[in-house]
Formats: structure tokens, sequence, C-alpha cells
């Protein structure tokens, strides 16, 4: 069905784009906005455009930033002998969480994922292994799901020349779930009693 307003039709083509939403929901989204003030969407417009055009990828460990080095790795007070790989963004906010981890970080971007395309190349597993000459730990902290599992036992034959030591978090987690939604507790004491990644294998 055709919509009476053009910019209005525009607005709930670009929203139903988004993930999970389908056209009855951007319809809804958008007849939401019109409701609320015209300073108020217009708000909403020009954080999408800081979206679009300010955020950037930091230039050591690829997570999101407002400068070529985010907060995280310009901060002389964390110890940056010691990598945390995870998968993404998400990972990175689940940890800070807890409070517990004082080193930094390295964000592959995604899992390797035959099934959707992904392969080590679409990751930022080079770099990663550029980063391991210099550090003392890396730490593998992805989800517990066969991605995961595949993406980790990759990265250990990958870095088995390196002189860093690869460990993994402690698999207090149930197996299928994303670091993202587990218990900021759990999530702790599995980073504090991550093991060596070869006795992982035998698991």
């Amino acid at each position: 069905m055709e919509l009476p307003s053009k910019p209005f039709e525009k607005a709930v083509l670009e929203l139903a784009k988004l993930p999970g939403i389908g056209r009855r929901s951007a319809l809804r989204m958008a007849l939401h906005l019109l409701k609320k003030s015209p300073e108020s969407t217009l708000q909403l417009a020009e954080s999408l455009r800081g979206l679009a055009q300010d955020v950037q990828i930091c230039g050591t460990c690829h997570s999101l930033s407002d400068a070529p080095l985010c907060s995280i790795c310009s901060n002389t007070r964390r110890d940056h002998r010691v990598v945390c790989v995870v998968e993404d963004l998400r990972d990175v906010l689940a940890l800070e969480n807890t409070g517990t981890f004082k080193g930094v970080y390295h964000v592959l971007g995604g899992l390797i994922s035959p099934m959707d395309g992904i392969g080590p190349s679409d990751l930022t597993i080079d770099r990663l292994i550029e980063r391991a000459q210099g550090v003392h730990e890396i730490i593998l902290a992805l989800s517990a799901t066969t991605e995961g599992d595949t993406t980790a036992f990759y990265l250990y034959k990958k870095l088995a020349d390196s002189k860093a030591i690869l460990t993994a978090i402690a698999r207090g987690l149930p197996v299928g779930d994303s670091l993202e939604y587990v218990d900021e507790v759990t999530l702790s004491r599995s980073l504090a009693q991550r093991l060596p990644f070869e006795q992982t294998l035998s698991r």
C-alpha cells in the first residue's frame, strides 16, 4: 500500500532496513516520531549523522572511538601486555562492566562462520598476530558457540609461534551463550579463572 506522504514513506522504508524491524514496526516507529516535537526528531537525526560521520575505528584494538586511539588503548594505567580478544564492542562493554579486567582489548569484528560467508580475512586476525609479538598474554574471550570455538582454535594455530601465553576464559558459561548476555559475576569469575588454551581443547 502506498503511503500518503513521500517523506513519511521514505522514513518507513529506511527504518524497515534495520535488523529485526519489519514494515509494520517501521510504520509504528515513524508514526511515533511524528507525534514527538520536531526538535526531538531532529535531535535523533543529528545523533545518527554523528554516528555516520564522527565515529572512528581505534587504530590499535579496532573498537569504536571518537579519536584515532580509543580511551582504553590510550590509558597508560591499563596493562598493555595483556590483550583480551573479543568478537565486538558488546563484549568489550560486558567485560568492562565487571570492573575486573585491567588489560586492553582486540576486537575481531565478528567470528569465523563459513555458513555466513565470514572467513579469517574478514576479521582483524592479521593485526592481532602483529600485536602478539609484543605482549605477554592473549586471552581468548569468545562466545561458547560453534563459531566462537572455531575462531578460537584458528587463532590458537595462528598464534602458536608467538611468545605470548595463550589463555581462554573458563567455561562457567552455558554452551551457545554470547558474552553480552552473561551476568557480571559469572563473567568476572570466568575471566579470573582462565586456563591455558590447550587445556580447553580436551574438555
